[in-house]
């Protein structure tokens, strides 16, 4: 694949998680306050597209605009991306309104756009981030494969993907070999691929929402999982990789014999090493569970170069900020999460998003709050 190029940073930066003894302690992330929610109509149309399937949502802080990507793969339309205006008082900390301004198609390298459900080359467009230091677009691309339940599908790559602001393919970052897709139990499972998606002046990150056929199964009731975040330097070449520990599943389907679904949804950075992540679970009788955590990465171990975890590692360290199921349930299928601009009181803003499936049993919503010890 090819890497990225023509970034702003053009040296690669050694992969360090190890903070300076001369660090000052960093602030915990806290959320203060709820400053209101937003929703778009259902199969709502804009200009001869129809919205839903929110995955990613991220801003420019230059010009304020928002980035909103959708997971749609031609159940209504192409791979795509909408901009939008999200009303947040600086004074105030009120969200009054959301309102989508533009929507782009992602196109491949050829210009054409990705193929649908089922098809070879097809995409699954989960996140999105706007670099403001490339003023480029990357998105995260869960890709496809089959497995037991869809022995016919086509394996379709996953990856990080560039774009600019027209939706053309502008390159995709080196993927490590332990995480491409396969079309045997190796690698990365089916819809466990490439989820949250984070970039600051000296990284890009990415998490897979769960865990690798050699690094053990999914979340149950009785055990977490662990799930594989990858950090990349500015040119697109892995420097290291941490594992984030799954929950165990907070509740048993019902049935027993029933489905459910975990892993991170979304990341967001608070600095080089911290980041914030939504951790989120589907349970058949149950509905969703979401709880956001805090991250840190020094002093986890770096498993870029093991195919599996037998040999032992240190996990990446994990806080709860807040459990969002207490908040307003029942929780949505949060996917979706960014900061937005900083109140006059000196709090961040963060937005967090829903994906609505397409369904009329849930809702495309946004919701912000208040925040403190942000970047």
């Amino acid at each position: 694949m090819r890497r990225i190029t023509g970034f702003a940073v053009a040296c690669a930066v050694a992969m360090s998680v190890t903070q300076p003894a001369w660090a000052a302690p960093r602030e915990e992330v806290r959320i203060t306050r709820y400053l209101g929610e937003q929703r778009l109509p259902y199969l709502m149309q804009f200009d001869g597209t129809t919205v839903g399937g929110v995955s990613g949502i991220d801003r420019d802080p230059r010009t304020g605009a928002w980035y909103l990507i959708s997971d749609d793969r031609w159940r209504y339309g192409p791979a795509r991306f909408y901009t939008a205006r999200l009303d947040i008082d600086r004074d105030s900390g009120a969200f009054t309104g959301i309102s989508l301004t533009g929507v782009t198609t992602l196109t491949r390298q050829d210009g054409t756009p990705y193929p649908g459900y089922g098809k070879p080359g097809s995409a699954d467009p989960e996140s999105i981030r706007y670099d403001r230091w490339s003023g480029r677009l990357l998105w995260g691309d869960e890709g496809d494969r089959p497995d037991a339940g869809h022995p016919d599908l086509p394996l379709a790559a996953s990856g990080v993907r560039a774009a600019d602001l027209q939706g053309r393919h502008q390159g995709d970052l080196r993927l490590p070999g332990n995480l491409r897709l396969t079309t045997t139990e190796h690698g990365p499972r089916r819809n466990a691929g490439f989820e949250g998606l984070a970039v600051t002046a000296r990284r890009i990150t990415a998490m897979t929402e769960g865990p690798r056929y050699e690094d053990g199964e999914p979340s149950t009731v009785r055990h977490g999982a662990p799930a594989r975040l990858t950090v990349w330097d500015r040119r697109g070449v892995p420097r290291g990789q941490f594992v984030y520990p799954l929950d165990a599943l907070p509740a048993a389907p019902v049935p027993p014999t029933g489905e459910s679904d975990s892993g991170v949804s979304e990341i967001l950075p608070i600095d080089d090493h911290r980041y914030l992540a939504l951790e989120r679970s589907w349970i058949e009788g149950v509905d969703y569970k979401v709880k956001l955590y805090e991250i840190d990465l020094t002093g986890a171990t770096n498993v870029l170069s093991q195919d599996d975890l037998s040999a032992g590692y240190r996990p990446v360290s994990k806080r709860l900020v807040y459990d969002l199921g207490d908040f307003r349930p029942p929780v949505q299928n949060l996917e979706a999460m960014s900061w937005g601009p900083r109140l006059a009181s000196g709090e961040c803003t963060l937005v967090i998003g829903s994906d609505d499936n397409f369904s009329r049993n849930e809702v495309s919503q946004f919701t912000a709050f208040a925040v403190t010890g942000c970047p």
